[in-house]
């Protein structure tokens, strides 16, 4: 029921955004600009549909608002911003196919993948054509040299998850710790640096080579030695949205009362669904704000996108910025909107106001710990605990 339901939405997404992006209008001014493509190449179906349905519906928000406010000033000109979209299916080879689309189009700047076989998949194609993407993936080759083309879009899992499980040691004692994760290379590099993450804080592993297929709907065998064990922590490693409230339902049904967790970003709304009360308490990464530090351009983004489609998904609270630093970084330097050279000489020292956040925040590239160079979105690093349908802010933190 859960992965019909994304996939009717991702399904209804192409045409519910095209209405509310036509429902906008378009001024006679607005009709002189230029246009500026941006793309995305990413899952919008599936198990992990939810999310690239929240890049795309945030860059389509994002964007028809600008628009609507008279499009966008790069250098001396004014351009209007056109998504130019792509659902790769979770699938490496599909991920090529939209990347090269996107060459054929003569995109430059393109968001996605959301997943690592994707991310690395397409950049052989992104470095040949001198396209600058803007992953949803944890690698460390992506961002490290020689490669230089794909930029993080989010916190990394080997840099929440030992923020995570240190805050849990200290405020919530956990000692004791299991992982379970499915059987793709994506989620299994996540629980790896889940795991060494755990061992540099000396916490103690009783679980660390279970998996299951991603396919999988009924959990209670994946989930009944694990819960033998009793561990403080049980963390779903990589975890679809899709499958994360029927990993939590088996766990709780099967008498697991510890803690869980994941560092990958849900869906609110499919908790709920799938979970219920089961749900209550499930710890995991969030959108990149939060009432207390939301400014009101994002509370006005938020009322937008939930006024276009209907729904709001917390993960947009990230997703919102890999549009805004493309643009802002194109700004800085305009010469970048036709030579990705350009953007990547400018990323080191750009600085520019975080519409986002309250206060004197700005966006800037960091990633120089993770990766020895500026490829990455400084974004807040917000973790969530879910409670009755909503997620509330356990703490946030930051990454350089």
């Amino acid at each position: 029921m859960i992965n019909r339901r994304s996939t009717l939405k991702s399904m209804a997404l192409g045409a519910v955004s095209a209405l509310a992006i036509a429902a906008v209008g378009i001024s006679s001014a607005q009709a002189e600009n230029k246009e500026l493509k941006i793309g995305f190449v990413g899952v919008t179906s599936g198990p992990a549909a939810a999310w690239g349905t929240s890049n795309v519906r945030s860059m389509q928000t994002r964007a028809a608002w600008l628009n609507e406010t008279g499009g966008v000033k790069i250098g001396n000109d004014t351009y209007n911003i056109n998504i130019v979209t792509f659902d790769d299916q979770k699938d490496p080879k599909r991920a090529i196919a939209g990347m090269e689309k996107m060459a054929q189009e003569g995109v430059h700047y393109v968001v996605g993948p959301n997943v690592d076989d994707g991310a690395a998949a397409v950049r052989p194609v992104a470095e040949a054509n001198g396209i600058i993407y803007f992953p949803y993936a944890f690698p460390k080759a992506l961002y490290q040299k020689p490669a230089s083309n794909a930029v993080l879009g989010m916190i990394a899992n080997y840099q929440s998850g030992p923020a995570i499980y240190k805050y849990l040691k200290e405020n919530k004692g956990v000692k004791t710790i299991a992982f379970v994760a499915a059987n793709e290379s994506d989620p299994l590099s996540q629980r790896d640096g889940g795991v060494e993450a755990a061992k540099a804080l000396g916490l103690d592993i009783v679980a660390q080579n279970d998996t299951y297929q991603n396919d999988t709907r009924d959990f209670t065998p994946v989930l009944t030695p694990i819960v033998a064990l009793k561990p403080d922590l049980l963390v779903l490693s990589g975890v679809a949205p899709a499958n994360a409230p029927l990993l939590i339902r088996a766990a709780r049904e099967l008498g697991f009362e510890g803690l869980i967790s994941t560092e990958t970003a849900q869906d609110a709304k499919v908790l709920e669904e799938g979970a219920g009360e089961y749900a209550n308490g499930f710890i995991s990464v969030g959108g990149a704000s939060t009432p207390e530090i939301a400014s009101d351009t994002m509370k006005e983004f938020v009322t937008r996108y939930t006024k276009m489609f209907g729904e709001y998904n917390d993960e947009s609270n990230t997703k919102v910025y890999a549009l805004e630093y493309i643009l802002d970084t194109l700004k800085a330097n305009p010469a970048a909107i036709n030579d990705v050279a350009e953007f990547k000489k400018t990323m080191d020292a750009f600085t520019a106001p975080n519409p986002f956040l309250k206060g004197d925040a700005k966006l800037s590239y960091v990633g120089s710990t993770s990766f020895g160079q500026k490829r990455q979105l400084s974004v807040p690093m917000v973790v969530n605990e879910y409670k009755d349908g909503a997620f509330q802010t356990l703490f946030v933190g930051s990454v350089d």
